[in-house]
């Protein structure tokens, strides 16, 4: 295929995700997510969650839409056996329909991972592994998938726009613009479960190996990779 014939489509992608960001400016995030899911991608959207710190936010936001959408959870084979536990508990108070499980292959895990060390030797390459092969086999059959990232979280994220097009399809964030406040104000205002461990220190939660409590409590990721310069698990980054 010639550079040129793939014009047509990419300008359409790009029309239409400017279109959407249009549309959504100063929208809240319930309107947001239940116009992508009802009007935009009417069942070709995923929501993927972590079970972690502030999960509980965006699925309680995505089961008052509609709780029947998929939800796609990436077991790693790493994750802390509270985030396993949280994961039933949340599906079940709030009533998430299509919780769908997804993680490596064996014999990926053999081939690559044999001792199952390989976030202490290269972690972006554990990342990939783990997280980015098996959430991109599992986004087969959706055009959209939806993040709780926030623009305050990270100088990776803090530029990025409500919807987005990564290459391969497109991604909401709904609560890009939303503060660490704003998550506290929306658990306490509809009493939602709290991840174990954040009593413990640890502000945003990932696999077991790379996650540590806060090292500085402005900072909810600064327990993720902490001393190194890696801040994002490569789910986010741009296909080819």
């Amino acid at each position: 295929m010639r550079p040129d014939d793939r014009k047509p489509c990419l300008t359409a992608i790009e029309d239409k995700a400017e279109s959407l960001n249009s549309l959504y400016r100063g929208w809240g995030a319930a309107a947001i997510i239940a116009h992508a899911a009802g009007e935009a991608f009417p069942g070709r959207i995923a929501f993927v969650s972590s079970f972690g710190a502030e999960s509980a936010v965006l699925l309680h936001l995505m089961a008052s839409a509609d709780p029947s959408i998929p939800v796609l959870f990436l077991d790693t084979n790493k994750l802390f056996g509270e985030t396993v536990r949280y994961r039933s508990r949340l599906q079940h108070h709030l009533g998430l329909e299509d919780v769908r499980v997804i993680g490596p292959r064996k014999r990926d895990l053999e081939r690559d991972d044999p001792q199952g060390v390989l976030s202490m030797k290269d972690p972006d390459e554990c990342c990939r592994l783990r997280k980015a092969e098996p959430l991109t086999r599992a986004l087969k059959g959706f055009d959209c998938w939806a993040t709780g990232r926030k623009r305050h979280q990270t100088e990776f994220r803090k530029e990025m726009e409500t919807v987005e097009h990564d290459g391969s399809s497109f991604k909401l964030n709904p609560l890009a613009n939303w503060t660490r406040a704003d998550i506290a104000d929306y658990f306490s205002a509809h009493k939602l479960p709290e991840h174990p461990l954040v009593k413990q220190g640890y502000h945003s939660i990932g696999c077991m190996p790379c996650t540590s409590k806060v090292v500085d409590e402005n900072d909810a990721r600064s327990g993720r990779w902490a001393g190194q310069a890696k801040t994002e698990c490569g789910i986010h980054s741009k296909k080819k």
